[in-house]
């Protein structure tokens, strides 16, 4: 009973970390979290081996970027979509005026982008990669990936809670027909005890 209450709570927290994983990714891809950090999933391998098709990176915004940052960076200025962003390495760093242009490339590409970018469309800098991650996120957005990921163990998490705040319930229902029955039984014994005595000093009182 002990292992398999064990492997229950395994699982639980399995699909609560993946429901996690997958809410979070989803929330910081699309909006800009405390401090400028977002989420983003790699589509291409043009940052092997550096960064593995797949993964899931989070930036964060910086004063100023430098030769040999990775960074994510609008493709489409104008549009700003999430699906517009390219994840590359900064190979050069250009002042122009009051601006900084950035030319990068990806690792696995031969040659550095065509278009240069204005460091203001630079989201962040790659913080820290988790290989695997973005593909289980990418199916979690798509309709079948939603329910099998996020809605089935959310319904599983939520009715295994349920069970246990049944449970409890149960233990405390029984906790408390077991001190009623003890109260009683402690009354009863304690009413016999003091009949018995009360017998006992009526046979002692001496007859007028």
């Amino acid at each position: 009973m002990k292992i398999l209450k064990l492997l229950g709570r395994a699982f639980n927290l399995l699909l609560i970390l993946i429901v996690v994983l997958v809410a979070t990714s989803v929330v910081f891809s699309n909006v800009n979290a405390p401090g400028g950090y977002r989420l983003f999933i790699i589509q291409s391998g043009s940052m092997e081996p550096a960064i593995k098709t797949g993964s899931v990176v989070m930036v964060a915004a910086m004063p100023e970027y430098k030769e040999g940052d990775i960074i994510t960076f609008w493709e489409n200025p104008n549009a700003r979509k999430i699906t517009d962003s390219i994840t590359h390495r900064i190979v050069a760093v250009e002042k122009q005026e009051d601006k900084t242009i950035l030319t990068t490339k990806g690792d696995a590409n031969q040659a550095p982008d065509r278009e240069k970018i204005d460091s203001e469309e630079v989201l962040g800098k790659v913080i820290f990669s988790l290989p695997v991650a973005g593909r289980i996120v990418a199916f979690a957005k798509t309709q079948t990936g939603f329910f099998t990921l996020v809605a089935i163990p959310a319904v599983l998490i939520i009715y295994s809670e349920l069970l246990t705040v049944r449970d409890e319930i149960k233990k405390l229902i029984a906790e408390r027909k077991k001190r009623k029955l003890f109260a009683a039984e402690s009354i009863k014994v304690l009413a016999a005890k003091e009949a018995s005595e009360s017998n006992e000093k009526k046979k002692k009182k001496p007859k007028q």
